[in-house]
């Protein structure tokens, strides 16, 4: 560990429910939800005004609406997440060549490899005036955290929390993690913090004095010796720039269980071409195909298959997905499907035989999914658009909006922007040729209106 709380640890104050607040006047202040709004979907970030009830992050969306009934609920809107991003990290790589991002709104930063912070005086500089930029740049705040390692420097940040910095001194970290939970440590889930509270551990100075022995005793070789180095503040991990992507893929999960063996069949075909959009996307191609399968019981099977050379065609993707299908019985029905490829390179080697065989299979999918008659209303449901809860749209008469909720053939628009004041609402037939959807608009402004944010759809 270094001598001085050169790592900056930034994290967003719940992102995406606070990027959705900052664009909907009407929702600052208020409970609000972002994640799937299906039977089966999960939150993604609650905002702090929802935590108040018990809704936090990952927990089934049922189970926050009933906790939180009077909260917005809104389906996530990536892009604009990570424009928001974006410029946040952009501020980041301002201050060191070693930004090490961890998700959208998370990073670590060697403060000391950009020559930004030198010591504690230094460094709590920049950790406050990060602060102030965000805020100015993004019009949301994060939460800083400085440390003499990234352990700390994490845990400081979501002491931290919300709009705030702590920094840990080097010399104190012992005194200051002593009569924390063991759950505060990295790698301390549920599962493992229950057996260590059966064994009378539940502080991290009741680790410390556990010894290494014990600790490896209950929790195995590799788990107890990094559980009691962090106990002692131990933390020599460097902070990296780059974090190469194992695996590209996308899953679905499904509001009703399907047991149409042949939509699953061209379930998993849709899925594979997803996934080759994004693979490209990323200028990448892969070895390994990988198909993810869970069941009616909640059983889940993964089942993968490693070609001779990495591919980014859809067709060699789409039928190694066929041929992995055709090893699982979905009999009682599938309630998420997923087609991943791993064995990330930055090239392609293609294998002619495989890709005309795909091809092969491609065609004759698509035959049999032509030739099905389908109910007239699952015809509508293919024409008809879609109107997810919290997205943007612009009406022609009425302006910039974003829906608020849709069904029974209507659509509830609040028609604001991120700097007007709280709007009104008006509903709609979804199908009214004045009402489209539009790109979000920007949560900051300069002194002259120009947009200080790119922001994605």
């Amino acid at each position: 560990m270094r001598n001085a709380p050169t790592i900056l640890h930034l994290d967003m104050d719940a992102f995406y429910a606070s990027a959705e607040q900052a664009s909907k006047p009407s929702l600052r202040g208020k409970a609000v939800v972002v994640g799937g709004l299906g039977p089966r979907g999960v939150v993604a970030t609650a905002s702090y005004e929802a935590r108040v009830f018990g809704v936090r992050s990952a927990m089934p969306m049922a189970q926050a609406r009933r906790l939180a009934p009077n909260a917005a609920y809104l389906v996530p809107r990536f892009g604009f997440y990570r424009a928001i991003s974006e410029q946040v990290m952009r501020l980041l790589h301002a201050l060191s060549p070693l930004v090490e991002p961890l998700s959208l709104d998370e990073a670590f930063v060697d403060l000391e490899a950009g020559e930004a912070a030198w010591d504690a005086t230094s460094a709590r500089l920049v950790g406050e005036r990060l602060r102030a930029d965000i805020r100015a740049v993004t019009g949301l705040t994060g939460s800083v955290g400085l440390a003499a390692s990234k352990m700390l420097a994490k845990i400081a940040s979501e002491e931290a929390k919300p709009d705030g910095l702590v920094l840990i001194e080097p010399g104190t970290e012992r005194a200051m993690l002593g009569p924390m939970s063991v759950r505060t440590l990295p790698g301390v889930g549920p599962a493992t913090g229950d057996h260590l509270r059966r064994a009378g551990i539940t502080t991290v100075d009741d680790l410390a004095e556990a010894g290494e022995d014990e600790l490896v005793r209950l929790l195995g070789k590799a788990h107890g010796h990094a559980l009691h180095a962090m106990a002692l503040a131990h933390d020599d991990r460097p902070v990296v720039a780059e974090r190469e992507a194992k695996s590209v893929s996308v899953e679905d999960t499904y509001d009703v269980d399907i047991h149409d063996r042949l939509r699953v069949g061209l379930e998993v075909q849709r899925l594979a071409d997803r996934c080759v959009r994004r693979l490209r996307a990323a200028g990448l191609s892969g070895r390994t195909i990988v198909l993810k399968v869970r069941r009616y019981d909640f059983s889940t099977l993964t089942r993968s298959e490693t070609l001779r050379g990495p591919t980014d065609d859809p067709a060699v993707v789409r039928e190694a997905a066929a041929r992995l299908l055709d090893s699982v019985d979905t009999t009682g029905g599938v309630r998420l499907l997923g087609v991943g490829v791993s064995g990330l390179a930055d090239y392609t080697q293609e294998d002619l035989f495989a890709q005309a065989a795909g091809e092969g299979v491609a065609e004759q999918v698509t035959d049999e999914g032509d030739r099905r008659e389908e109910p007239a209303e699952e015809q509508q449901a293919v024409v008809e658009r879609r109107w997810p809860a919290g997205h943007d749209v612009r009406h022609a008469e009425f302006g910039h909006g974003w829906v608020q909720g849709s069904g029974l053939g209507r659509v509830t628009v609040r028609f604001e922007t991120p700097g007007s004041e709280p709007g009104r609402v008006r509903t709609f037939r979804v199908d009214d040729p004045d009402l489209e959807p539009a790109d979000p608009l920007p949560l900051v402004e300069d002194a002259t209106g120009v947009s200080t944010e790119g922001v994605g759809a």
